[in-house]
């Protein structure tokens, strides 16, 4: 029936957010520990205005990386662990599009928070008022991507010793140029160049990541059941 792959979609999405609210505290440390890393290289920089204003943008996004791949490791982990992964594969459902649903309740819950406060952050961090709104849409559309892309890396270290490690050397490396655009359409804004070109960047990796990682997230889910 041509409405049942929103339903499942949506099924599956209200299904990891009710999950997410029950260990509330998993979200909690993640925005605690981006508002920690900003904090870290507020104490390492000084508060010198002049110098923090030119590298808030990438204490930002590097602050955001960090910590939506902090929350990687747990995507899939659970459902391997409890054997519903083996149930999901099983089953008549497009496992492509369960992954889709588990990424973006995993932006709802990591990425769509840190957007929320990055604001505040950039305020103190003295970013001048033209950066907040493109460091809004850099992000909207950034951390999305970081949250696809590292779907595959979750996928691909399930089952394996020293998760957590192996994560971030697969998938910091993929994160680079994501960060290279975000913080780029910041400093255009900033010094009254044109933002447009990094933000269609962004633009480009999120809809190729949208249409390659669940595919690649499904097949890495599939051979770590086998």
């Amino acid at each position: 029936m041509p409405g049942k792959p929103l339903q499942v979609f949506i099924s599956v999405i209200r299904r990891e957010l009710l999950l997410a609210i029950r260990h509330g505290a998993d979200s909690c440390m993640i925005v605690s520990f981006f508002l920690i890393v900003v904090i870290l290289f507020l104490l390492g920089v000084g508060p010198e205005p002049g110098i923090l204003s030119r590298i808030s943008a990438g204490i930002i996004w590097v602050s955001a990386l960090l910590s939506v791949m902090l929350s990687m490791d747990r995507l899939f982990q659970p459902d391997y662990e409890d054997g519903s992964l083996d149930l999901l594969i099983l089953s008549s459902l497009p496992l492509e599009l369960i992954v889709l649903a588990k990424i973006f309740s995993h932006w709802l819950t990591t990425g769509f928070p840190l957007i929320i406060i990055s604001p505040l952050l950039a305020l103190f961090l003295n970013m001048g008022t033209p950066g907040y709104s493109t460091l809004l849409i850099a992000l909207v559309l950034g951390t999305p991507t970081l949250s696809l892309v590292g779907a595959i890396g979750a996928a691909l270290i399930l089952g394996a010793r020293r998760s957590g490690v192996l994560l971030s050397v697969l998938i910091l490396p993929l994160f680079i140029p994501i960060m290279i655009f975000g913080v780029s359409a910041v400093d255009a804004a900033l010094t009254n160049v044109s933002s447009k070109p990094p933000l269609l960047m962004l633009g480009a990796l999120l809809l190729t990541a949208l249409v390659l990682c669940p595919w690649a997230s499904a097949a890495a889910l599939r051979q770590a059941a086998e």
